[in-house]
């Protein structure tokens, strides 16, 4: 006989509540969903800035709040800069993989166990490092290494996301 190697459906959320799988991939398609609507959007800044558009400053000014759109540190795209710089683009971007590893991740886990937090603090100091020196104009770091740093960041940040917001809604059941 064979034990059944097929996961359970319910998973140990942080906080020890139950939560069917069925939630969790739910959450995790939805988070996905709308960070690749996120993604769109911030590209579609200078898309429509590249035709004339109005709308351009209403998309400028959603990422407004969460990014500086320094020029010089965006990306440019049908000759203007992203709605967000290559740093920031790199997080949604690595969040957006992430998300999309998450299920597969802890398909066969028992809980959503967050990551250590030396994998945080490990994948923070570099993004932290370089974003001070380039405040205090130390150095000027390429786009594509700001991209990288913000990539790897991004990644780690559903594992800590999908967990906490399938403890609020499994807490609200």
């Amino acid at each position: 006989m064979h034990a059944d190697r097929s996961p359970a459906k319910d998973m140990l959320t942080p906080s020890g509540r139950r939560a069917p799988r069925s939630l969790i991939y739910a959450v995790a398609a939805c988070t996905g969903l709308g960070v690749v609507l996120w993604i769109l959007l911030i590209g579609l800044a200078p898309y429509l800035k590249s035709i004339g558009s109005g709308w351009n400053r209403v998309v400028y000014a959603v990422f407004a709040p969460t990014c500086h759109q320094i020029d010089s540190r965006c990306i440019t795209v049908f000759g203007h800069p992203m709605a967000v710089c290559a740093r920031c683009l790199g997080i949604y971007l690595g969040f957006l993989v992430g998300t999309i590893l998450f299920p597969w991740y802890n398909r066969r886990q028992q809980a959503l166990a967050l990551p250590r937090a030396r994998t945080f603090v490990c994948l923070t100091i570099p993004i932290g490092v370089d974003t001070i020196g380039n405040l205090l104009t130390l150095w000027s770091t390429p786009h594509l290494l700001r991209l990288g740093l913000g990539w790897a960041w991004g990644m780690v940040l559903p594992f800590y996301f999908i967990p906490g917001l399938v403890d609020v809604l499994t807490r609200r059941a």
